[in-house]
């Protein structure tokens, strides 16, 4: 494989990665706080109902999750690719 092969393929598994971690962000932060809120208020989760606890609470632990998500994976891409630091 050519060197820019190589990069068009690297940045191509980085535009994957990046476009599936903005859909999952998209989802919880609009879709679970306000788009399903009312569907998901008829459940509660600590006392208080789900699409409040996502729009308080929940989207933020998914949010660091994502970090982390985001952290391996990137560099798995960048191993892979060979363009990782030791």
């Amino acid at each position: 494989m050519s060197n820019e092969e190589n990069a068009k393929a690297y940045w191509s598994a980085t535009l994957r990665l990046l476009t599936g971690i903005l859909i999952v962000w998209a989802l919880v932060s609009y879709g679970a706080a306000i788009i399903f809120a009312p569907v998901l208020n008829n459940f509660s989760l600590g006392g208080y109902p789900l699409g409040f606890w996502f729009g308080q609470q929940g989207s933020i632990y998914i949010f660091i999750a994502l970090i982390f998500f985001y952290a391996k994976k990137m560099g798995d891409i960048d191993r892979k690719f060979g363009v990782h630091e030791e």
